[in-house]
């Protein structure tokens, strides 16, 4: 079948909102080459599940494209219309099931050469889309803020090393009661700026204070959710001829209540931490991979405006069968290993935040927790530099603003 061929039954599967948006929308569907089509519907099936950011992209998208004429289309498609595809891709469900076609095809793209050409059509097709429908700034300034070290007593080597470039480097903060004046400080932020899933914690420890006007995400929170995916894990493994391939196939269709979840009414924040589960590899057994995923996964999809990401020490490495094994054993913790690990995790928060839009107003902190080493990037930070006035957290936060 073709896009041509689209009949509004065909989406009668897709969940309510996104099946009123994809027929909404049809006329323009059928006008797509089926060598992008289901990209675009991979999108579209998960639309009741997006974060509002998520949808208003989504939907500039759509409507930029039902604007254009059939000459535009043609330029805008015109690479993607050049990509020959297999008599098997055409006769498959990409109605239904896009995602495993878009796996298919890139199988097919690298056995028939045409990755570079497919690559270059879609980089094109981006370029075009941006410059005809440009993101939106955010509403405020976005705050982030990145804790590690929690458990470290000493650390002798330097801290912050890739971030201090970017921002003022501080030697004598006031470490009392840090971590509550920085959940404070947000949980404020919220309340005074409200917006859906606008404001994050993210926790890798074992529990994550619950403040209504954050959306909260943590390793601890999410530990029967963890263990009854390992042990579906531990089942496919074991069955006969089963592979990375098909593994990934059984993850993918894993559904919120598999996992015990659902019962918060949030189907949007549930279906995010089933793909964090899912989707990442070592987030159902390390608390810094897991933290370091959610805030990848949240700064890409829901772009927050505020952001606390807090690292926690996470078990020692052991072999991978050995980790997913369900051993009751008492696992030992690195906090030295994880302190490094958080150390750059917290650098690459701060490149995702560069990566959205409004970047150049946006500040970041980051705290060594329980000590008095911070790093504080912003307008209003000089670059490159260090200071030794003594200071608290909060204050640090207001220099920033």
């Amino acid at each position: 079948m073709l896009p041509s061929d689209l009949k509004p039954k065909q989406f009668s599967g897709y969940p309510p909102q996104a099946k009123k948006l994809v027929t909404d929308y049809l006329e323009t569907l059928r006008r797509l080459p089926l060598s992008f089509l289901p990209s675009l519907l991979r999108e579209a099936i998960e639309y009741d599940f997006k974060f509002p950011v998520e949808r208003k992209t989504l939907e500039r998208e759509l409507s930029k494209l039902d604007s254009l004429s059939d000459a535009k289309i043609k330029e805008w498609f015109k690479e993607f219309q050049q990509i020959r595809l297999s008599p098997a891709l055409e006769h498959s469900d990409w109605v239904n099931a896009p995602a495993q076609f878009v796996e298919q095809l890139s199988a097919h793209l690298w056995t028939t050469h045409q990755m570079d050409a497919f690559r270059k059509a879609a980089l094109d097709y981006g370029d075009r889309l941006r410059a005809a429908a440009p993101p939106e700034l955010p509403a405020l300034p976005r705050l982030w803020i990145t804790i590690i070290g929690q458990g470290v007593a000493t650390h002798d080597a330097p801290l912050f090393r890739k971030l201090r470039p970017h921002g003022a480097y501080f030697s004598r903060v006031k470490p009392e009661n840090g971590l509550n004046v920085l959940l404070d400080a947000i949980a404020a932020r919220a309340k005074a700026h409200p917006s859906a899933y606008g404001h994050w914690y993210i926790d890798g420890g074992q529990n994550a204070d619950q403040h209504p006007s954050l959306t909260c995400v943590s390793y601890g929170g999410l530990e029967t959710a963890r263990a009854v995916l390992m042990a579906k894990m531990r089942t496919e493994i074991e069955k006969p001829g089963m592979g990375p391939e098909a593994l990934r196939t059984f993850l993918g269709q894993i559904r919120p209540a598999d996992l015990g979840l659902g019962e918060t009414g949030d189907a949007v924040l549930d279906r995010f931490q089933v793909k964090l589960l899912t989707e990442g590899s070592g987030t159902q057994v390390f608390s810094t991979t897991f933290a370091q995923w959610a805030a990848r996964e949240a700064s890409r999809r829901a772009q927050p405006l505020t952001l606390l990401v807090r690292f926690a020490p996470r078990q020692r490495q052991r072999p991978m069968n050995e980790l997913l094994s369900g051993s009751q054993a008492q696992a030992e913790l690195d906090p030295a290993g994880s302190l490094i690990d958080a150390d750059i995790g917290a650098y690459y928060n701060w490149l995702n935040q560069q990566r959205l839009p409004g970047a150049e107003q946006s500040s970041f902190l980051a705290w060594f927790e329980n000590h008095n080493e911070a790093l504080a990037i912003g307008p209003s930070m000089a670059r490159g530099t260090g200071s030794t006035t003594a200071a608290t957290l909060a204050e640090l936060l207001a220099w920033m603003s």
